[in-house]
């Protein structure tokens, strides 16, 4: 059965006098809410580029934020009575 939902995204980056870059990313999809974490360091030696910190950081939360659906996703089939899929993909679901 076809259907269209709109699934809302935040990410909120926050760069500190340390170099340190964190990201915070908000999945809301109407029913349920995950935030996904990500931190990057700029090490010393290397030159202050803002914007490597905050694709760094926000590809970290967004791999976080991805497990986390994926894990959901993999309870929520197994409600349904699929069985346990031990490291393969969500039951069957091919990515």
């Amino acid at each position: 059965m076809p259907h269209t939902l709109e699934w809302t995204v935040r990410l909120q980056l926050f760069e500190d006098d340390a170099g340190t870059t964190k990201a915070h990313l908000i999945l809301d999809t109407g029913t349920t809410e995950l935030t996904g974490h990500g931190t990057a360091h700029c090490h010393p030696a290397d030159s202050n580029v803002p914007e490597i910190g905050d694709e760094l950081a926000a590809g970290r939360a967004m791999n976080d934020l991805a497990r986390q659906l994926l894990k959901t996703v993999e309870r929520d089939i197994e409600g349904m009575g699929a069985p346990r899929s031990h490291g393969r993909e969500a039951a069957g679901w091919p990515m």
